[in-house]
């Protein structure tokens, strides 16, 4: 045996956890030890991977998942530094977007609600029948940043060889997505030529479930939110309110809802109008 390996218990003693802990870092793939006994099975540490039991058992602390824990603990000085600002940072917004939920459901709970819905104003309007190419994917809530624009992206794209873009894009909910229900959510861009429309789609629309469809005309409820307004809670309560307003004014659905996205998004600073949440209405 090498002297200057460490039992289990030893090395427990050093790092100062316990030997529970280091049996789950060990099966979890965080901190195997130097060496198994074959016949015995008894755990062998190097004096020098304390350091690392310590930095595993402190980062396990901070909630972080195990495959973030093996990026930092595996990284050295400035690049693990880096990593975990970076993990905090995705915490604290974390955070932040759920101090506000809170907050909003005390409202509610508190029924306060229509104190809420009116910071919003609730206006209605025609939208002719278009021709929309489309895609629709199965979604959770947390990639709908990344998702929405990149889908409207690739569409807007292929309206230029449908005549161009006739119309504001928009994303439709045909089920509620949520963190834990996932749709499906359809981005639509509405284009010019409808038989060149239906050629791209024949030809590469599948790749990501695309499509292509007359959209009829349809009167829209909808309120006017800032970019600042479309996270997560605050665009809940607009929805909510364009729902309250089509209660009183006597209005049924007439599909499902979606925002409509009028603004150029990236030039846009938190307090300008960007988008219209919106149902359509009968």
């Amino acid at each position: 045996m090498d002297d200057d390996l460490l039992t289990i218990g030893a090395f427990a003693a050093r790092a100062r956890l316990s030997a529970k802990a280091l049996r789950l870092y060990d099966r979890l793939g965080l901190l195997t030890p130097d060496r198994v006994d074959a016949a015995t099975g008894y755990r062998y540490y190097r004096a020098d991977q304390v350091e690392r039991a310590r930095l595993v058992a402190l980062l396990r602390q901070l909630d972080m998942p195990l495959a973030r824990i093996a990026e930092v603990a595996g990284a050295e000085g400035a690049e693990a530094a880096a990593l975990l600002a970076a993990y905090w940072a995705d915490v604290e917004a974390r955070f932040a977007s759920q101090r506000t939920l809170a907050e909003y459901l005390r409202g509610r709970l508190s029924g306060r609600s229509s104190e809420m819905y009116g910071k919003f104003t609730v206006e209605t309007a025609e939208v002719p029948a278009q021709v929309v190419l489309a895609e629709s994917r199965h979604i959770l809530a947390e990639e709908l940043p990344v998702w929405i624009p990149a889908a409207l992206g690739r569409l807007e794209e292929a309206a230029a060889g449908c005549g161009g873009v006739a119309g504001p894009p928009y994303v439709v909910y045909h089920a509620e997505v949520s963190a834990e229900s996932d749709g499906p959510v359809e981005a639509c861009v509405p284009v010019v030529d409808e038989a060149a429309a239906r050629a791209w789609a024949a030809a590469r629309g599948r790749t990501r479930q695309a499509s292509v469809r007359v959209e009829p005309a349809r009167r829209l409820a909808y309120t006017r939110i800032t970019k600042a307004q479309v996270v997560y809670p605050q665009i809940v309560a607009a929805f909510e309110a364009v729902e309250e307003w089509m209660r009183r004014e006597g209005l049924a659905y007439d599909g499902p809802c979606r925002e409509v996205y009028f603004a150029d998004w990236d030039a846009a600073g938190p307090e300008d109008p960007v988008c219209d949440v919106a149902f359509p209405v009968r």
